[in-house]
């Protein structure tokens, strides 16, 4: 198999890529590779792109004060005219969550999904004030955009209405999954439609890009219906309330918790604003069946009874502002307590492990009874297993294989995969966001790299905040701040005021800084008397070298240092 680029010393793998040949077809992810969110791939041919899902992804501890992720548009942002369309395949956050920051520059981009994800779409643009020039299109339809003849095909996932994309076009043809697992009695009836997949193989699929999520993990997924015997025994025994978090999106999962409350007579109220609106929308298109009067208002529930009430709530991954989060540090007005159950009805998105735990101790610690992936089979995922990518790949039997949707082990695992089932180690594209990719003549090869970054989204502001931004915020968070003022006479080089040090964040008191004040001032003397001309900024250079030398041997400490020096 071939290593991974990063261990690679290739140059193509690294330098600009070539001006793009007639004939050929270019593929540039500009996230959901080596990471799990931001789904966003860009195909270009003859001039024309056309992009496959815009999603977000979600901020980590080590990312302060960041509300979302967005894959980085600089590739396209001079090219938003060639843009003949954004293929949507599924409706999930981490691939439609970034659509209405792409529409920001472009708001007429045709938007193309299915009806229950453009409706979604529609509901979150609708808060960013954009009427999208929405598509709506169905499994086993075609239809064309520039250059690029997509044909849709059902799949199976933890949300209606996904679809994979088969694209063909003058230069090859490639399969897209979007996010898949194969399900064999889904909820709704609804199959990955493999004899859609046997066929395109028999058409030939040149280039094969594969939801790589689950590839390490052997055999095959767990039924979603396997969930409901569970949560009907939990209800059973439950005493008083259960709250069931999921995500927002997961149509499937309330379904089943609906259906559960009703066999055990009890109300439901949907927590959280993603949720009451995601809800709504899916029963008003009927992919949510909801039994006559089971629905109650969250302002209502107190006219429920305790043993009565099931709550569905938004938070299942330990979001801050989420529902949940807010039970749990009791900041909602919702009070978890004694004898209530709490149900997380969800897998752990990476990086999130200890937010959701933090969450569980928090509504432990106020009496509730919490059942989790880890102590019961409350989740099912929605991505095919490794022995589902061997049907996939035994059926479609593509020339070439470039795994997305996945963390570097859910990449590689994927590859490893294909070349088992007969992909030749040379026809495995194992690839980062920003990597260029062309096919030509049935040939599919990394040619180049294009700058892919992470654009942040900090309150109103989008790309603003940089990794430098970030690198103080965790440097305030964990080591403190240190601001050093003093007024420097610069015609006799004394030191007229200060230094006056303030600290916040360190655990020790003002006083141990007294140590430190004659030598600070002893150095701002020595380099005003040697070099008159210096600048104050070179001055403040001088206070923040002697105090964080200082600091660091004498408290093993690294706050942040504010030096400031001021001309008399």
């Amino acid at each position: 198999m071939s290593e991974f680029p990063a261990a690679l010393a290739d140059e193509a793998r690294t330098n600009e890529p070539p001006a793009l040949a007639a004939g050929t077809l270019r593929v540039v992810p500009l996230g959901g590779i080596g990471e799990i969110g931001r789904n966003m791939t860009v195909f270009e041919l003859d001039g024309k792109l056309l992009i496959v899902d815009c999603g977000v992804l979600f901020p980590e501890e080590s990312q302060p004060g960041v509300d979302l992720i967005l894959p980085d548009f600089s590739y396209i942002r001079e090219r938003l005219d060639d843009v003949v369309g954004l293929v949507l395949t599924h409706g999930h956050e981490d691939h439609i969550g970034a659509v209405p920051y792409l529409l920001r520059l472009r708001h007429d981009i045709p938007v193309i999904g299915s009806r229950l994800t453009l409706a979604f779409v529609e509901a979150k643009l609708a808060e960013h004030r954009i009427t999208p020039n929405a598509h709506v299109v169905a499994e086993g339809q075609n239809a064309s955009f520039g250059p690029f003849d997509c044909e849709f095909v059902a799949v199976n996932h933890s949300i209606p209405d996904a679809l994979a994309v088969f694209l063909r076009t003058s230069a090859g043809t490639v399969l897209h999954t979007g996010d898949f697992k194969m399900d064999q009695l889904p909820l709704d009836g609804r199959i990955t439609d493999l004899r859609a997949f046997a066929r395109l193989g028999e058409e030939g699929v040149d280039l094969f890009l594969s939801d790589s999520t689950n590839a390490d993990v052997p055999g095959f997924t767990t039924a979603e219906k396997e969930i409901g015997p569970v949560l009907d025994r939990y209800f059973a025994s439950a005493k008083k309330r259960i709250i069931v978090a999921s995500f927002s999106s997961h149509v499937h999962r309330v379904q089943q918790v609906l259906d559960a409350a009703a066999a055990h007579g009890r109300k439901v109220a949907f927590v959280g604003r993603s949720m009451v609106r995601n809800m709504g929308i899916a029963a008003k298109l009927g992919y949510l069946d909801v039994p006559e009067g089971i629905l109650v208002d969250l302002k209502r529930i107190a006219d429920v009874p305790e043993d009565r009430l099931v709550l569905m709530s938004t938070g299942s991954q330990g979001e801050p502002m989420a529902a949940l989060s807010r039970m749990a540090n009791g900041e909602h007005a919702v009070r978890v307590g004694p004898g209530d159950m709490v149900v997380l009805a969800s897998s752990l998105i990476p990086g999130n492990e200890n937010a959701v735990f933090r969450v569980i101790n928090g509504l432990m610690r106020l009496g509730a009874e919490v059942v989790h992936k880890g102590n019961a089979r409350v989740h099912v995922s929605g991505h095919a297993s490794a022995g589902e990518l061997l049907y996939c790949y035994n059926i479609v039997r593509p020339k070439n294989v470039m795994p997305v949707h996945g963390e570097t082990r859910h990449l590689i695992a994927n590859g490893l995969l294909a070349e088992q089932t007969g992909v030749p180690a040379e026809r495995v594209l194992l690839t980062e966001d920003g990597a260029v990719v062309d096919l030509r003549d049935g040939i599919a090869e990394q040619v180049g790299r294009v700058e892919c970054g992470y654009v942040y989204v900090d309150g109103s502001q989008v790309g603003l905040v940089t990794d430098d931004d970030l690198k103080d915020r965790r440097m305030l968070g964990e080591e403190g701040f240190v601001s050093v003022i003093s007024v420097v006479n610069r015609q006799d080089g004394t030191i007229v005021s200060g230094p006056d040090i303030h600290v916040r964040g360190v655990a020790e008191d003002d006083d141990v800084f007294e140590d430190i004040k004659p030598k600070i001032a002893a150095a701002l003397e020595e380099a005003v008397r040697n070099n008159p001309t210096h600048t104050t900024h070179q001055l403040q250079q001088v206070v923040r070298r002697v105090i964080g030398s200082w600091v660091g041997r004498r408290l093993r400490r690294r706050p942040m240092i504010v030096p400031v020096v001021l001309e008399v």
